[in-house]
């Protein structure tokens, strides 16, 4: 009998025509995880930074600026610099300045050490796009991920115990769960972040906490039709308590669909989680979220384009890769989409 681990990692026939929906997706989002993780070695600078202003503010992708580390610590940037026999001129905004040797710490034979590369360009602030995007993964995937860890651990134990509890408990719990989807989903999150200040964990709660009802619905579905299965009467025959049955019998056969449903809800959280911020009712300014980052640059979206299409960008690839990740794991783990 062959190995039923290999008939899941095994190339299979599926009736759908984008049977690599499960490599793609998870190429995607194993790459934006690990740019997310490689975050601090990957930003070339600190993504709240804020170096001269005056001078780096709203520049567009591919901008290179000199940099000159000032003898009282400070730094200064320039368009253009220029190595003088008493020390160096600096060009900045269209004007013309010109320091003494030493006056500068990085003074080289033919101007200054350090540059200034903003790839992505630069928001009105002069912090850079690019570290603001890379930072902003980390804080987008992390919420994301951790609301649907909280939404699947409460659908989970609402609809086991739904299922479990009786004709009363289930009557009672999912006719809450029906009245919670009723209500406007939206509005309950906003009232909830308006009553409170956000901050990354409430964020999480909030969103976590208020999209577990489709996964308590199907939790209660697929361990009501596995109770009456033999193998669930064989263990209650041998005198296996409740909480024994269902930890060890139930959800294993039943995490497959709630799987592929939290994966495809992640997407969605993410989501949430842009809007909100974008809305000035998630992660706040200055940590930087794809979200706020859109926010900020919508104002200036016609002057600045950059500030709100890189992160929107990235905010849009990462959504399709999660839905990819969990279309492709339905594809590979839904009995009903395999052929014979």
């Amino acid at each position: 009998m062959p190995d039923p681990r290999e008939r899941f990692w095994r190339p299979r026939r599926s009736r759908r025509p984008w049977g690599g929906l499960l490599t793609a997706g998870v190429i995607l989002v194993g790459a934006v995880g690990l740019a997310a993780l490689a975050a601090p070695l990957l930003a070339p600078q600190d993504p709240n930074e804020q170096v001269d202003p005056a001078v780096a503010h709203d520049r567009p992708p591919g901008t290179v600026l000199a940099a000159v580390h000032l003898a009282d610590g400070s730094w200064r940037l320039a368009e253009r610099v220029v190595r003088t026999p008493a020390g160096l001129a600096i060009e900045r905004l269209g004007r013309r300045e010109t320091l003494a040797a030493g006056e500068v710490r990085n003074l080289t034979a033919t101007g200054v050490a350090d540059r200034r590369r903003f790839l992505l360009g630069s928001d009105r602030f002069g912090r850079d796009v690019l570290s603001r995007v890379l930072y902003g993964a980390r804080v987008s995937l992390a919420v994301g991920c951790l609301a649907v860890l909280l939404a699947a651990t409460l659908g989970v134990a609402v609809g086991s115990a739904a299922a479990l509890g009786g004709p009363f408990v289930d009557a009672l719990l999912m006719r809450t769960v029906d009245a919670l989807l009723a209500f406007p989903w939206l509005f309950l999150l906003i009232l909830l972040t308006a009553l409170f200040r956000p901050t990354g964990w409430l964020v999480i709660l909030f969103i976590g906490g208020t999209t577990w009802m489709g996964v308590s619905r199907l939790a209660r579905a697929e361990i009501l039709s596995l109770r009456q299965r033999e193998f669930i009467l064989a263990a209650r025959s041998i005198g296996q308590r409740p909480l024994a049955i269902l930890w060890h019998h139930l959800l294993p056969n039943a995490i497959t669909p709630i799987l592929v449903q939290s994966t495809l809800l992640l997407g969605n959280l993410i989501l949430f989680e842009a809007a909100l911020s974008f809305l000035g009712l998630g992660i706040g300014p200055p940590t930087p979220s794809w979200g706020n980052m859109i926010s900020e640059g919508a104002d200036v979206i016609a002057t600045s384009w950059w500030v709100a299409t890189f992160p929107g960008a990235a905010l849009a690839v990462t959504v399709i890769a999660v839905n990819l990740l969990g279309e492709g794991l339905r594809d590979r783990l839904d009995p009903r989409t395999r052929t014979p």
